[in-house]
């Protein structure tokens, strides 16, 4: 619609949603003043950081995985804790310059900031041809890399960037049941081996990825996270 002006223009202003004309201006200026992460960050001199031991069937020695975090808004409301960098080493030198390559990538990704968690699926998604193997506790993996994508994991749930998705209260107490069922039910319950924390000869759990699943009550059910053909 076209509007004509037939009088003189004395002053003009810019015209505002609710919202905004509704917030204070001093809560709007801090919002302002918020640092979200992005690849112009610039690193501090020191960053918190964790390091996490692997050792695997596939290497003499172990890698060392070490994600650095950095702290945004540190000391308000809105301080936030973030992956910046990795770092992998090893005394093993066979796959140093792929590690390298891998370690460049990710760290370039958490720097750009946004959604970082979807480097998990994508490291674990990822198979060797040679077949993959068991780490301690039963769990398998496809790869070493997608070991480091485990280990990333851990450590985004550490920051709270995921939330932890396990069982619930519920849950826990009901297999917490069943491993004292199984275990008056079998005499060789109790000897595990010392890959695994769960009875020797447990099936592998399509869910979790765990050596945990027995038959109980004639249903399949997975110690480790709970998912059971019953319901």
């Amino acid at each position: 619609m076209t509007i004509k002006i037939t009088k003189k223009i004395t002053a003009y202003s810019v015209a505002k949603n609710k919202e905004e004309a509704a917030e204070p201006r001093e809560e709007r200026k801090e919002k302002s003043n918020v640092v979200h992460m992005h690849e112009k960050v610039e690193r501090p001199d020191m960053l918190l950081g964790s390091t996490y031991k692997m050792k695997t069937p596939l290497s003499e020695h172990s890698l060392y995985v070490t994600i650095n975090d950095i702290v945004l808004n540190a000391g308000t409301e809105h301080e936030l804790r973030r992956p910046f960098e990795v770092f992998i080493n090893s005394k093993n030198m066979d796959h140093f310059q792929w590690i390298v390559a891998l370690t460049r990538i990710i760290s370039a990704v958490f720097r750009k900031g946004g959604d970082v968690t979807f480097l998990v699926d994508e490291l674990r998604s990822v198979f060797d041809p040679r077949g993959g193997y068991f780490k301690k506790g039963g769990k398998y993996m496809p790869s070493l890399v997608a070991e480091i994508g485990d280990v990333i994991e851990h450590h985004l749930r550490q920051i709270g960037l995921l939330k932890d998705d396990g069982p619930d209260e519920h849950q826990r107490k009901l297999i917490e049941e069943k491993r004292a069922q199984y275990s008056k039910a079998s005499s060789k319950a109790s000897e595990t081996s010392e890959a695994s924390q769960f009875p020797e000869g447990a099936q592998l759990c399509a869910k979790c990825s765990t050596k945990a699943v027995i038959k109980m009550d004639g249903c399949m059910t997975c110690l480790n996270c709970g998912d059971s053909k019953c319901g």
